[in-house]
């Protein structure tokens, strides 16, 4: 059947009245296959928009990685404004958005790879779109170079630890001590399998290998630096995907809490904030997992020229901070994960704190959390979009409240 393409949904397909979803296609394209349930999962095109464009990457069509190359970047841009801005009307709240940052390509610091053995060696790359099928990179347009330089390194790990049966998970980070591997789903460690590893991890210059969570060889600390602190992130630590995105972030952080002496940092992390804001302000660093605070803890004390950070590992969907813990708080910087800060907006929106920055990484639960804050009498004053995840749906943001001193 043919179908009119009439907008983009919050994941990037198209939609048509219905609705009917169908990937990779625009609003004004006429497009052509089997509808079942509400998606037509490999429409034709029939009519074009004029916004589709050549895809960079030679994989486009297949890997699950991106999903919106065939669209206009200036295009996308302005898609990923509207994402934030309907959310918000949703909401009913109206604030200025200031424009949005997209990262450069080739950026990307950290992926996912997923690998698999096979008669003639290794597979290592991500899965087809909708698929478990498993599709090689090599021309990647999204990964930093060194990450796709990694992909010898990694399809070796592969042979040496996978089973024929079962793909294993590989995440590779970025740092100043070199790759970052961190294994699992592989085979259980035993002597031989040990001290292959090691062996592999020396002849790759890895700067640290971790197999099912278990540390194999540290030879360089996997480093990376926020501000004046350098900190060494424990296996699977959360790291903004690209460095340009979080300085990004960081610039608008910074623009809220200017001038402020005294900051408490909510899902700090391993001190993506926290520490860059020490070099002005006393800071109260809050996360629920405490080895990132240890990993922050550690860089603060190495580092110098900054004041004085404490960090409290807490659990904030079941143990929020309270109104009274927020007294004589000057700002308050909140990165919550997807799923948003419910209980603690609720909390923080009873409190009387001047200034808050809020960074999240999904504009209908940040809505959600905005309007808390300003329904206990908070003014959103601005909205900085970010993004670092270029030619997916993924989009992220930076927002400004403040209040008048009760």
């Amino acid at each position: 059947m043919k179908i009119k393409i009439d907008r983009l949904g919050l994941f990037g397909d198209g939609v048509a009245d219905g609705p009917v979803f169908a990937p990779m296609t625009l609003p004004g394209e006429v497009v052509e296959g089997d509808v079942v349930g509400d998606k037509m999962a490999t429409p034709r095109i029939v009519e074009p928009s004029p916004d589709r464009v050549k895809p960079p990457c030679s994989h486009f069509k297949s890997c699950g990685g991106c999903s919106m190359q065939h669209l206009r970047e200036d295009k996308l841009a302005e898609w990923k404004l509207d994402v934030v801005r309907n959310a918000l009307t949703a909401r009913e709240i109206t604030a200025p958005i200031s424009g949005i940052h997209t990262s450069p390509a080739s950026s990307r610091r950290r992926a996912s790879f997923s690998g698999k053995r096979t008669k003639s060696g290794a597979m290592v790359g991500f899965h087809q779109r909708a698929s478990d099928v498993l599709i090689e990179v090599p021309n990647c347009k999204l990964l930093h170079p060194d990450l796709m330089a990694s992909l010898p390194i990694l399809q070796d790990l592969v042979i040496t630890g996978a089973s024929r049966k079962a793909e294993i998970s590989l995440v590779v980070t970025l740092t100043e001590g070199g790759l970052d591997v961190a294994v699992s789903r592989a085979k259980d460690m035993d002597r031989g399998l040990l001290e292959t590893l090691v062996a592999k991890a020396e002849q790759h210059d890895l700067a640290r290998l971790t197999w099912n969570d278990e540390p194999v060889a540290t030879r360089r600390p996997p480093v990376v630096q926020f501000g004046k602190g350098k900190v060494a992130l424990p296996p699977g630590a959360f790291l903004q995907a690209t460095e340009d995105g979080e300085m990004a972030l960081l610039a608008s952080v910074k623009d809220v809490v200017a001038d402020a002496k005294t900051v408490i940092d909510l899902f700090a992390g391993c001190g993506t904030f926290s520490l860059p804001l020490a070099e002005d302000a006393m800071v109260r660093a809050v996360e629920g997992e405490g080895d990132m605070l240890e990993a922050l803890d550690k860089g603060w004390r190495k580092a110098k020229g900054l004041k004085t950070i404490v960090s409290e590992t807490r659990d904030l969907y079941r143990r929020p901070l309270l109104p009274d813990e927020f007294k004589k708080i000057d700002a308050v910087v909140l990165d919550p994960p997807r799923a948003g800060a419910e209980a603690q907006v609720a909390e923080l929106a009873k409190a009387d704190v001047a200034k808050i920055a809020m960074v999240s990484c999904n504009p209908v639960t940040f809505a959600r959390d905005a309007a808390t804050l300003i329904a206990g009498g908070y003014t959103m004053q601005w909205v900085d979009v970010v993004d670092q995840f270029r030619w997916s749906s993924h989009i992220e943001l930076a927002a400004a409240f403040t209040r008048d001193k009760k």
